[in-house]
């Protein structure tokens, strides 16, 4: 369904807390100050975390937030492991959708529908973390994969800025076109990260009739052809040396290393702090939709289709009871009025958007063009990884396609025919 991410949410209703403990054990029903622990990862750049707990806290005094930290690229693996010792935080994030299955179907959520339905049915995402009627886990921010673009850099080869137009050609292109004019200043014309989403998420979202759980792979031989290509012209780093260097894309992007890169809109807030701080460079910069399979959804009489999961929060069900009530009260600030403008505040981009259309770009450093305006109000957002049971499994086995492809070590069609395989064998049909 196409959506501007203005129109994703309405207001959301607040639960209200009542701190006056609930029936059970002595142990479980004490009244006073409460302390509920809340599971992130990469609190150096990603702010969200301490903004959400400190908002929290602020309007619910006798509740404090806690936050234990996670390793971001092992997020899943860690929360899991600690879920089964019993370790694991009162309230955690689902990092991606990929691992929610899991998550709901081994009993590691409470069933939170209560505060869905204080919510609102407006909330961008929701429906992703709905089984059976039931809602497992409430969504704090909708982000979507944009491009973003250094005007400085553009400026500097002469070449025109994205005006909201482009198709993966005019992407490719491009980046070819920067990479010799900026040979110089030894920038690259774009920056592709190493995950498979850079990739998989945009095949996904854009080619009619995808599907993961059909084992059929063939709509990412475009997409893969393209971005091998672009390696071998030089536009953009090699997979190897990203991977060996350890590059991480705000680097890239912020030390100036790359005129373009697609990254998930979470990125503005980032950028935003370290421009600030002097971990990155200071230039001009926007955003723009990401490129199109074809000129059909492009300009601004169309909707761009990208992709982005939403970012919710789950509850641990082996929480003590005296807990539960604030704990859900967390999720209710976090996903209403309150929580969004706490969000906005620091550049991330909320589930609800219709409290923040204005806050957001008065913000220090957002640019104020047009087309980063539009681009951040308008696109049809599809999610990275549809839930159900296989999707685990079937995105690993698209990870080592993904390496494969990207590492030279096989051709595009080899890798996407051993991944099909490997699907039906290992997973679909086991």
């Amino acid at each position: 369904m196409k959506r501007s991410l203005a129109a994703i949410l309405g207001a959301a209703v607040a639960i209200p807390l009542v701190l006056s403990g609930c029936s059970g054990d002595d142990d479980d029903s004490a009244s006073g100050p409460i302390t509920l622990s809340l599971a992130g990862w990469s609190f150096a750049t990603t702010p969200e975390f301490k903004t959400l707990a400190d908002g929290f806290h602020a309007t619910h005094p006798d509740v404090t937030v806690e936050l234990k930290e996670y390793d971001a690229a092992n997020y899943d693996t860690q929360m899991i492991a600690d879920l089964a010792a019993g370790k694991a935080p009162d309230i955690y994030a689902q990092k991606t959708l990929k691992n929610f299955y899991t998550y709901q179907n081994g009993k590691q959520l409470l069933d939170v529908s209560d505060v869905a339905q204080g919510l609102g049915d407006k909330v961008g995402g929701m429906a992703n973390y709905q089984v059976d009627g039931k809602t497992y886990a409430i969504p704090y921010r909708q982000d979507s994969w944009v491009l973003y673009y250094n005007k400085t850099l553009f400026e500097k080869a002469g070449l025109p800025t994205p005006d909201g137009t482009w198709t993966w050609d005019d992407y490719a292109a491009t980046s070819k076109a920067l990479a010799t004019k900026l040979k110089a200043s030894k920038a690259f014309g774009d920056y592709e990260h190493i995950w498979q989403s850079t990739v998989q998420g945009f095949a996904l979202a854009q080619s009619q009739g995808a599907s993961i759980e059909s084992a059929n792979f063939s709509y990412l031989a475009p997409y893969y052809t393209r971005a091998v290509d672009l390696q071998n012209a030089g536009a953009q780093v090699k997979f190897g040396d990203a991977t060996t260097n350890n590059l991480t894309y705000q680097a890239q992007f912020g030390k100036q290393q790359a005129a373009m890169m697609l990254m998930g809109s979470w990125f503005i807030a980032t950028l935003l702090k370290q421009q600030a701080g002097g971990d990155a460079d200071k230039f001009d910069w926007g955003i723009a939709p990401a490129p199109q399979l074809t000129k059909a959804t492009t300009g601004k009489s169309a909707t761009p289709v990208t992709f982005g999961d939403p970012t919710g929060l789950g509850i641990n069900p082996k929480l003590a009871k005296n807990k539960v009530e604030a704990a859900k009260a967390f999720l209710s600030y976090a996903a209403g009025a309150d929580g969004a403008k706490a969000l906005a505040g620091i550049g991330i981009t909320p589930a609800d958007t219709d409290a923040v259309k204005d806050t957001f770009f008065q913000l220090q450093g957002v640019p104020q063009d047009e087309l980063t305006k539009w681009t951040f109000a308008t696109h049809d957002t599809k999610p990275e990884n549809p839930p159900g049971k296989y999707t685990a499994a079937l995105q690993n086995i698209l990870g080592d396609l993904h390496t494969a492809i990207m590492s030279g070590s096989k051709p595009v069609d080899a890798a996407i025919t051993e991944a099909q395989d490997r699907a039906k064998n290992e997973v679909l049909n086991k």
